[in-house]
């Protein structure tokens, strides 16, 4: 199946990327449970039509097999760990934390990561494309590390 080579490659390639790994880092999602979620957002795109749990947990990249049931655990997982994570910044808002602050800095940052990447897709200097950070790369790191830290609570 050509689509499982390259679903694989892209999940190995968004996994690596050092902004992707700081970002998990500090997540909520253990790095298997954002894998799970990769392949069930991403592989009945890729595929072009809905895959089964056990073809989806045949996509993951341990080359150990897993069951479908191993799949769909650490999907719930994975989904219920988003959830939790919405409901603490509505949480945080309702009960005012976030009235002196406001979430437009996080957005503002998610913001320019977006327009950062956007601007290298299709480069050579593309991040999903290196396993090896570029300055570029670090600088952006460093960047948002700093100003995650100094949004803090």
């Amino acid at each position: 199946m050509r689509f499982t080579e390259e679903l694989q490659a892209w999940l190995k390639a968004a996994l690596a990327d050092p902004i992707a790994e700081l970002l998990s880092r500090n997540s909520h999602l253990t790095k298997i449970q954002l894998e799970t979620l990769l392949i069930d957002i991403l592989s009945d795109n890729i595929a072009g039509k809905t895959l089964k749990y056990d073809q989806k947990a045949s996509l993951r990249l341990v080359k150990a097999k897993i069951s479908r049931g191993s799949f769909n655990r650490t999907l719930a997982q994975a989904k219920n760990n988003v959830t939790k994570s919405i409901y603490t910044v509505i949480l945080l808002g309702y009960l005012g934390i976030f009235a002196n602050t406001s979430l437009d800095p996080y957005l503002e940052v998610a913001n320019k990561l977006n327009a950062f990447v956007s601007t290298f897709k299709g480069t050579e200097d593309h991040p999903l494309e290196h396993s090896e950070p570029t300055n570029a790369i670090k600088i952006l790191r460093q960047e948002i590390e700093r100003t995650l830290q100094n949004l803090s609570i």
